[in-house]
């Protein structure tokens, strides 16, 4: 019977020993500044614990806490890079372009732990479906995008339409991760023979382009001479449709006058308008004023005494001397 009791006892000490151990044990917990923490409470995520330091809960079955990094993670998507050693996978990075060529291109992913509770229980291998993510949005781009794009000017706007793609297939699928940033690594062709090619197709690319910025050129300053020409004969034209009108206006006002005076002597004005008129006409003409008075034609020469009075008005000017 004493022996009974004493194996009684010496049970409950030592169940009462295990009880105070694991109470003592379990019911604190410390938190590094480089770690957030998860309270599970009889399998119940409770609120996620980021201050550093030393903290309590509930002894364990009641309670327990999952640690996970703080820090930036690196998903390597086509190679592995271990101990200064990188391995490619060329048949993960293989990828048609829109233009239907072939290329081979290899990523960073930055990305952190934002929600440590769905980053533990909404998926068994959240980094996994982040690999398969970043696979399927580098495809969909790449699918989508030239080659020339690829490879040269078009890796920044092809980067950021992996890196929106990506974040929005993360945010879908809950798993508590955020995506920093996206960084592609190499995009490069399959071999020797479709890079030999390439460069020759970029190269008569380029002796294109820049004929046809000679060309632009040509074209440009052909223009801008065409341009002064028709600037130069609309001033011309401006000129002279100015000149014509102020012509027209003077001999406007002078018919007016002519008219005017018309009106006071006809007969005077218009036997002035036909001589005026035979001088325009016939300059060389011999003109004679002619009288007739039923019987006989007199005339009177007009010229004849137009170079006699010249030699009358010497004459005068001898005698008077």
């Amino acid at each position: 019977m004493d022996t009974i009791k004493k194996i009684y006892k010496t049970v409950g000490l030592i169940f009462l020993l295990a009880l105070v151990g694991i109470v003592g044990f379990t019911t604190w917990y410390t938190v590094d500044e480089s770690e957030q923490a998860v309270i599970i409470t009889f399998g119940k995520v409770e609120e996620g614990v980021n201050e550093p330091g030393l903290h309590f809960k509930l002894p364990w079955p009641i309670q327990s806490v999952e640690t996970l990094s703080k820090e930036t993670f690196s998903l390597q998507f086509g190679y592995e890079e271990k101990d200064g050693e990188i391995k490619e996978f060329p048949n993960e990075t293989k990828m048609i372009t829109g233009d239907e060529n072939i290329v081979l291109a290899d990523l960073v992913v930055q990305w952190k732990i934002t929600e440590p509770a769905k980053y533990l229980f909404n998926a068994e291998k959240p980094e996994e479906i982040l690999y398969n993510a970043t696979s399927a949005s580098l495809r969909s781009i790449i699918g989508s995008s030239k080659i020339d794009d690829a490879l040269t000017s078009g890796k920044a706007e092809i980067e950021a339409d992996v890196r929106d793609l990506l974040s929005t297939l993360v945010e879908k699928y809950d798993i508590g991760i955020s995506i920093l940033a996206v960084k592609l690594q190499d995009v490069e062709l399959p071999n020797d023979e479709v890079r030999k090619a390439f460069t020759n197709v970029t190269d008569a690319r380029e002796t294109m382009n820049t004929k046809i910025n000679e060309a632009g050129k040509y074209r440009n300053k052909r223009t801008n001479e065409a341009k002064g020409e028709v600037a130069a004969i609309d001033s011309a034209a401006l000129g002279d449709k100015a000149a014509r009108i102020e012509t027209a206006r003077g001999d406007v006002s002078v018919f007016n006058k002519l008219y005017e005076e018309y009106r006071t002597n006809p007969d005077i004005t218009r036997e002035r308008l036909i001589l005026e008129t035979l001088e325009q006409v016939l300059p060389n003409a011999e003109i004679y004023i002619m009288n007739d008075n039923g019987d006989t034609l007199k005339y009177f020469p007009i010229r004849p005494l137009e170079k006699e009075q010249p030699k009358t008005n010497e004459e005068g000017s001898e005698k008077n001397e």
